[in-house]
């Protein structure tokens, strides 16, 4: 399949901010509706008052590279992610939040991959998508995404709901008022993460080898049951120097998974306090995918965060 063949659903996709470039080399990949089964794993935050480990602010900024044959490491993409808090008094409205957890503040997480260098110039393929997550800390429960997808002259915005047990999403064309809104609801039980909220989430885990856990997690009005399986702990070198990390493999793809298709999802997390996203692959038969961290900001500045917004 050519790149300019792309299905322009194709970001649909759990951990949508990783799996996202995947999916456009991949082209037209089928997508199965998961079903909201079993017992939600309790987050670990849930149970604790102390803030998580991406508080009060954090921005985490990566690239991706791409190989393939004797295309080696060739840079696709740039990906920023920043977590910050927000008053949880007149921040939003009431009518689709869930109040019932009594925190005094709600985390706001965002994300943002766009195309960069060589990739886009020898496919003229430029996309752009930002997420934005609102959580409630104590439950570490997502409250509401928007998210807006960029490809080429083609634009789509999103915004979910989640509320009283149901996932409620709307989708509009920003370039086109007059197209019908398409929309989607699914129900769910327990805790419920987006694509975004979802990396963070494993942040608050407490990782031990052996021990695997499920995710449930939506993304365009659909819920899935995510398998995490807890692989191995070894060293790594990375931009913060030799350090211990998890390798988590989310089980995204195969029959009955999100992804259809065949491949493998890694993610190294730090066995830390900070417990950060140092490093992940995708491997498919399209090729391999690497996300590196090349920076880490503590407490990046209040218009940096807001940029991302804008």
């Amino acid at each position: 399949m050519r790149l300019s063949q792309i299905n322009s659903q194709a970001f649909s996709s759990p951990f949508a901010a990783l799996i996202l470039i995947t999916s456009l080399l991949a082209g037209s990949l089928s997508f199965v509706s998961g079903q909201n089964t079993g017992t939600p794993r309790t987050s670990a935050a849930a149970a604790k008052v102390e803030s998580h480990p991406f508080e009060p602010t954090e921005e985490l900024l990566y690239v991706a590279e791409f190989s393939r044959a004797l295309l080696k490491k060739v840079d696709v993409a740039d990906f920023r992610f920043t977590a910050s808090k927000q008053s949880a008094a007149g921040s939003i409205q009431p009518a689709s939040f869930n109040q019932h957890a009594g925190s005094s503040y709600l985390l706001k997480l965002t994300g943002d991959i766009s195309s960069k260098g060589f990739f886009s110039k020898l496919f003229n393929l430029r996309f752009r998508e930002q997420i934005e997550s609102i959580v409630e800390p104590r439950s570490f429960t997502v409250q509401l995404t928007k998210k807006i997808d960029e490809q080429g002259k083609r634009a789509r915005v999103s915004e979910t709901t989640y509320r009283d047990g149901k996932v409620v999403w709307t989708e509009t064309d920003p370039n086109n008022p007059s197209r019908p809104e398409r929309k989607a609801e699914a129900a769910f039980a327990g805790q419920v993460q987006d694509v975004l909220s979802a990396i963070y989430y494993l942040r608050t885990q407490p990782l031990k080898v052996g021990e695997n856990f499920e995710i449930t997690v939506s993304d365009s009005g659909l819920v899935y049951q995510v398998p995490v399986l807890v692989v191995e702990k070894r060293k790594k070198k990375t931009v913060l120097g030799k350090v211990d990390a998890f390798r988590v493999d989310p089980q995204v793809f195969g029959p009955g998974k999100m992804l259809t298709g065949e491949g493998q999802f890694s993610i190294w997390i730090t066995d830390d306090r900070k417990r950060i996203p140092v490093s992940a692959r995708i491997k498919m038969k399209y090729g391999t995918f690497d996300i590196n961290l090349r920076k880490v900001i503590a407490n990046p500045t209040p218009a940096a965060l807001a940029s991302i917004s804008n």
